[in-house]
């Protein structure tokens, strides 16, 4: 009986510790997996520069004197003159260093240690592009690029005196100017801008390093000129990006408007016109373009050289261009020609073929630009030309939800 008691009550003890502890472990397992675990940090991303780990290194910057070399810069750095004659030598397939410019950014990389031992050399060919050398083991030069940045922008501008002037009084990039010029080339004509025609643009600005660098792609645009609107919206059809209008049809024509960039016309097409050198009335069949000495003249379209040679009493240098069966164009009182324009040459349209000047019968600076049509002369200023390739049956849904995307935005600067 006594031993029967016994037993019980050590059973008893025995599962109520077994309980106990069970419920306190189960309590602990409960309290653990409430308890948040402690984040754990992320690495932090390595600080790159020129395509090489920084973060164990030291990075000293500077700018090319004048008539610094390659020498010059890492002589006193302490990198071995065996080594500065082999990039000389060696790498020029990459890179030749006596084309180092004065002002041009450059970068020594070295080592942290008490005394620095330089790894890599960098040198700035532009905002965009270097050409980085390695020091030690193997040594090599190889070109990069800093990554870029691009930025969604747009700009309005109303012309006041010129288009030239509306693009710095509104801030712009000058390279816009350009860049408009280009895309509207077979268009408008820059010379006969009037006051308060508009352009508006979106268009992409590129950063590196957090500096702006240039212009990236002109997305669309709206030049409103003589109260008219011409679209512009730059789309890829067949592998090319071009220019096309809110219909369809391609921006580019057979010619180009006008030979030169941002000059003015001096004297327009006349059949009775006052010579100040002859003091005679006579026929001025073409147009006179105003431009500073040396400006680049651009063929009017794609084409062969008829004819180059020198008019004592008249145009000077000329040359002239047959571009297919019915026009021909002429471009005098050049100062030289472009390298390698001969007769016979075939040149492509915008391509340079000479430069203003005033040979011959001139009073200034300014080139004589004449248009025949089945070998008559014809007023420059009322040339028509053919557009080329639109917008494709199978690429225009495409580009039709690309107008309607743009095409608001426009309207809303």
């Amino acid at each position: 009986m006594f031993k029967n008691r016994f037993f019980i009550i050590t059973a008893f003890i025995i599962t109520s510790f077994v309980l106990s502890s069970c419920s306190a472990f189960s309590g602990h397992e409960k309290a653990t997996a409430e308890t948040p675990t402690a984040t754990v940090a992320p690495k932090p991303k390595p600080k790159m520069m020129y395509g090489i780990n920084v973060d164990s290194l030291n990075v000293i910057h500077g700018k090319v004197k004048r008539n610094q070399n390659l020498s010059d810069i890492l002589l006193k750095y302490g990198v071995d003159y065996k080594i500065i004659d082999y990039i000389a030598r060696h790498t020029r397939d990459t890179f030749d260093v006596r084309a180092m410019r004065k002002g041009q950014e450059y970068a020594v990389i070295c080592t942290k240690d008490s005394t620095p031992k330089p790894l890599y050399f960098v040198y700035e060919q532009s905002p965009t592009d270097y050409v980085r050398y390695k020091l030690y083991d193997t040594i090599s030069a190889e070109l990069g690029q800093k990554p870029i940045e691009s930025k969604l922008a747009n700009s309005v501008g109303v012309i006041k005196t010129s288009f030239w002037n509306a693009i710095q009084d509104n801030d712009d990039d000058i390279a816009l100017a350009v860049r408009l010029s280009e895309i509207y080339a077979w268009n408008i004509d820059f010379f006969e801008l009037k006051p308060d025609d508009k352009y508006k643009v979106i268009y992409r600005k590129l950063y590196v390093d957090g500096k702006y660098v240039g212009l990236g792609q002109i997305l669309a645009s709206d030049f409103i000129h003589d109260g008219k609107d011409y679209y512009a919206f730059d789309f890829e059809q067949d592998g090319k990006w071009a220019y096309f209008d809110e219909t369809g049809r391609s921006l580019q024509r057979a010619f180009l408007k006008a030979p030169l960039k941002y000059t003015r016309i001096s004297s327009h097409f006349s059949n009775r016109r006052w010579e100040p050198i002859l003091k005679i009335f006579r026929p001025h069949h073409g147009v006179d373009y105003a431009a500073p000495m040396g400006t680049p003249v651009h063929a009017l379209g794609d084409g062969i050289i008829s004819a180059k040679g020198y008019q004592k009493m008249g145009g000077g240098n000329y040359i002239r261009i047959r571009h297919n069966g019915i026009y021909t164009t002429q471009y005098a009182h050049l100062s030289r020609f472009a390298k390698g324009i001969k007769v016979g040459v075939h040149v492509k349209q915008d391509q340079v073929i000479g430069y203003v000047g005033m040979t011959g019968l001139a009073t200034g600076p300014h080139l004589d630009f004449r248009v025949f049509k089945d070998g008559i002369a014809i007023n420059p200023l009322k040339l028509k030309s053919p557009s080329s390739i639109p917008i494709l049956r199978a690429n225009k849904p495409a580009y039709d939800s690309l107008v309607r995307k743009y095409m608001p935005m426009l309207d809303s600067l």
